[in-house]
């Protein structure tokens, strides 16, 4: 029997994504499984019913797509209520916030799926096709800077005419992960004078490449701010220090500034503080990516737009959705390139090895426990 492939509409308030796209369906149906596609899943995303169909998919109701499905592909977690009539021993892969959502986690255990957190992918060679964390961010970057634009009440470029020059505009990006880079390419794209900051010195190439400036710490020893996997980890106080003395002093003359540090499993950083707003001029923008996770700036209310001493500070709350087709084509190819890596041809299956790293990475409940070591440690 080929495996069931079903696909999800996401019942998460505000989600725009889907977790296939018709590109990808063809693609498994390619490798032999059978793909059923929830009635309107991908309606937020600009996808009908009918091309899912077209690309080989059955259409219907959750609970027909759910019938005997081998994997469920999901954008968020669902509640493990919602997914009754799967096979034991399904696969349920998706962005599933395991360390937010024990519960629900317990939940996809005690229905028997084996539950399979995307956003834990181990950051490897092997796996970089499958991080979604990576394909969002990035759109969530170039985002950052689009909304950004759209608050600030002026010219991004120089423009030279004959009524006098316009300055381009200043934007100051914290934070040189995947949104971060993305941010000061599209940033520069727009004619703007760019400069960046990160714990990590040896983004400061990665920075120049850009054309952008550098800003950067110096003479603080001992002090790398690279933990593992190439995430930032938190910094010594020493750091702190000097990093608030050097950005007080840069983010006053900044037009537009933009944070995007994140630390896996704890709050976000804080890098800007109120004083450090006030002293920015009034008709500046602050857009902290970092919003969903208690924000990188003082005064930041996640989802929301608020302004203090004159600035605008957007708490970006899961930009991605606001660019449901492109944000959906990336995130299903990531879910595709992962199953397709794992594709046993002869069981017509994917086929999970308990001690490959990306398995272990990722699988947070198998035979009707919470194995993942991350949610299991006391």
């Amino acid at each position: 029997m080929p495996a069931r492939i079903a696909v999800l509409r996401e019942s998460a308030a505000g989600e725009t994504r889907v977790a296939a796209i018709p590109e990808t369906v063809k693609k498994f149906v390619g490798l032999g499984a059978d793909v059923a596609v929830e009635a309107g899943a991908g309606a937020a995303a600009a996808i009908p019913d009918d091309e899912f169909a077209a690309a080989g998919a059955a259409v219907g109701p959750r609970s027909d797509v759910l019938r005997g499905a081998d994997v469920i592909l999901c954008v968020d977690g669902p509640d493990p209520k919602s997914l009754a009539g799967a096979s034991d021993g399904a696969l349920l892969v998706g962005a599933l916030d395991p360390a937010a959502r024990g519960e629900a986690v317990a939940g996809y255990a005690a229905a028997g799926l084996d539950a399979l957190a995307m956003e834990w992918m181990p950051r490897i060679t092997r796996a970089q096709s499958m991080d979604i964390l990576s394909s969002q961010s990035n759109l969530a970057g170039y985002k950052a800077v689009i909304d950004a634009a759209a608050a600030y009440g002026r010219a991004f470029p120089m423009m030279m005419t004959a009524a006098g020059t316009i300055s381009p505009a200043r934007v100051f990006v914290m934070g040189v992960g995947v949104a971060g880079l993305q941010a000061i390419a599209t940033a520069r794209r727009l004619g703007a004078q760019v400069s960046a900051t990160d714990v990590r010195y040896a983004t400061r190439e990665q920075i120049q490449s850009l054309g952008a400036k550098p800003v950067f710490v110096e003479q603080v020893t001992g002090i790398e701010g690279e933990g593992a996997g190439g995430y930032a980890t938190e910094m010594s106080d020493e750091y702190r220090k000097a990093q608030a003395e050097l950005v007080s002093g840069h983010i006053a003359r900044q037009d537009i500034v933009i944070t995007t540090a994140l630390i896996p499993g704890r709050p976000a950083p804080r890098l800007i503080s109120d004083a450090q707003v006030a002293s920015m001029r009034p008709g500046s923008v602050i857009v902290d990516l970092a919003a969903s996770a208690g924000g990188n700036v003082e005064g930041t209310v996640a989802g929301e737009r608020v302004e203090r001493h004159g600035v605008t500070i957007i708490g970006a709350a899961n930009l991605v959705r606001s660019l449901p087709a492109d944000a959906s084509a990336l995130f299903a190819r990531n879910l595709y390139n992962f199953l397709a890596a794992f594709w046993d041809k002869e069981q017509g299956r994917p086929v999970l090895p308990e001690d490959d790293e990306i398995v272990k990475g990722i699988r947070l409940t198998s035979g009707g426990k919470v194995v993942h070591e991350r949610l299991t440690a006391v």
